[in-house]
């Protein structure tokens, strides 16, 4: 890892410091552009919000979809304290950033926390093909 990434890793884990000095879920982020620039910071804010949905990387994918150019946002990297969740993956992916480097991996997380991961919720489906496919069919030609 080169300097520049280990010492932006390391911003990464104090905004998780002080996302948790604020009493919040300890997760911290940065968005770095295509020249090393730090574009934008975040903490989690999901408690003082009253938002489950405030994680920092699930924030900085929705202002780079707002803010930057495809061109640009292919060209960033993502700093993150902690592996991002399932829900923030898919916000990563959709803004479409370049790339993303993390501290802790997701199994090391839950191996800090007592409590381990979140109870899973039973899914069923694929149902209804013909009726669901309906208002799909042709929007993403």
């Amino acid at each position: 890892m080169s300097h520049d990434s280990e010492r932006h890793l390391r911003r990464a884990i104090e905004l998780a410091a002080e996302a948790r000095a604020g009493g919040n879920p300890p997760f911290g982020s940065l968005l770095v552009g295509p020249d090393g620039m730090v574009l934008a910071e975040e903490r989690n804010s999901s408690v003082t919000d009253a938002d489950i949905t405030a994680h920092p990387e699930l924030k900085l994918a929705r202002w780079a979809a707002r803010e930057l150019a495809t061109d640009t946002a292919a060209g960033t990297t993502m700093y993150t304290s902690c592996e991002p969740c399932n829900m923030c993956t898919g916000a990563i992916e959709r803004a479409g950033l370049g790339r993303v480097v993390y501290a802790l991996s997701t199994e090391q997380l839950l191996a800090l926390k007592p409590s381990g991961g979140f109870a899973s919720v039973p899914y069923e489906g694929p149902a209804l093909l013909d009726e669901a496919s309906v208002p799909v069919d042709g929007y993403y030609r």
